[in-house]
C-alpha cells in the first residue's frame, strides 16, 4: 500500500526536517532514508524533494553547502536553529492528528467504519 499524495505532501516538511535532525545529508540519501523509514510506502521523486529543500532553505530552516564525498561533489543540507524549532512544532501538530485518529478509531463500533471504510 502506497501512501496517498495528500498525506505525502502533508508529511513532507516534518519528514525532511526530522531526517536532517539525524545529521546533514544530500538529496539522494534523503530520498533513500524516506523509503527506508516508510518501508517503501512513501513514493517520493526528486521533483518533489528539491523544491521542498529550496523552500526550507528560503525559510531559513535549513542551509545548503557543497562538499566532496568519495571524489563526488554533492550539495548537502543541514538544519538551522529555526529548523530545529520547527521540528518541535511539526511533531506537536502530528501528535494531535495521531491522537485524534486514535480516539476516533478507538471509539468506533467497528474499525472498518471509523474512517469511512479506510481503517
Amino acid at each position: 500500500m502506497l501512501v496517498g499524495k495528500d498525506l505525502v505532501a502533508a508529511s513532507a516538511t516534518p519528514l525532511v526536517l526530522g531526517i536532517l535532525a539525524e545529521g546533514e545529508n544530500y538529496g539522494y540519501a534523503i530520498l533513500q532514508r524516506i523509503a527506508e523509514l516508510s518501508d517503501g510506502r512513501l513514493d517520493w521523486s526528486e521533483g518533489m524533494l528539491y523544491p521542498l529543500l529550496h523552500r526550507l532553505e528560503r525559510q531559513g530552516q535549513i542551509e545548503a553547502f557543497w562538499s566532496t564525498d568519495s571524489g563526488r561533489r554533492r550539495k548537502y543540507y543541514r538544519l538551522t536553529t529555526n529548523g530545529r524549532a520547527a521540528i518541535a512544532d511539526h511533531r506537536a501538530q502530528w501528535d494531535a492528528v495521531v491522537t485524534a485518529l486514535g480516539r476516533l478509531t478507538d471509539s468506533a463500533p467497528h474499525p472498518r467504519t471509523a474512517l469511512g471504510g479506510l481503517a
